[in-house]
């Protein structure tokens, strides 16, 4: 008899624990967020991993890409949106090697591809992941 496991988790799977995770991130965290675009991808484009000298596009989970810090105030007529970019494969091939909840996993990638693009420390964000482990314990 073959075991039958079930499809790994879709783009709109994906998709569906980010906007959860983003909505319900910390508040300090949380203003950073407002009008930023959410993308999930199988993978990052060649751009991206040719710009971030990537062996393998499983390399990276996630992108911040968006004006520089200071920069988002002036008029940016016709500027793209800053954009937060998920990329699925990298995601569920680090969620399959660590056995850590995807949940976990997804709204770790976010608060760390937001947080270091507003220049806040590991130990900042460190401490901004655990805020939202609490709050997710009380909730449950």
């Amino acid at each position: 008899m073959i075991a039958s496991f079930p499809p790994p988790p879709t783009l709109s799977d994906i998709d569906e624990i980010a906007r959860g995770a983003l909505a319900s991130l910390p508040e300090p965290l949380k203003q950073f967020t407002e009008g930023v675009v959410l993308l999930i991808q199988e993978f990052p484009d060649d751009a991206v991993c040719n710009e971030m000298e990537l062996e393998t596009p499983f390399d990276i989970l996630g992108l911040y890409q968006g004006l520089p810090v200071g920069e988002s105030g002036r008029d940016s007529s016709g500027a793209m949106p800053d954009m937060v970019f998920l990329y699925r494969r990298p995601i569920l091939d680090y969620w399959c090697e660590t056995g850590e909840d995807l949940h976990h996993v997804v709204r770790h990638v976010l608060i760390h591809e937001i947080g270091h693009h507003f220049g806040l420390s590991d130990e900042d964000m460190e401490a901004l992941e655990q805020e939202a482990d609490a709050e997710e314990q009380g909730e449950a």
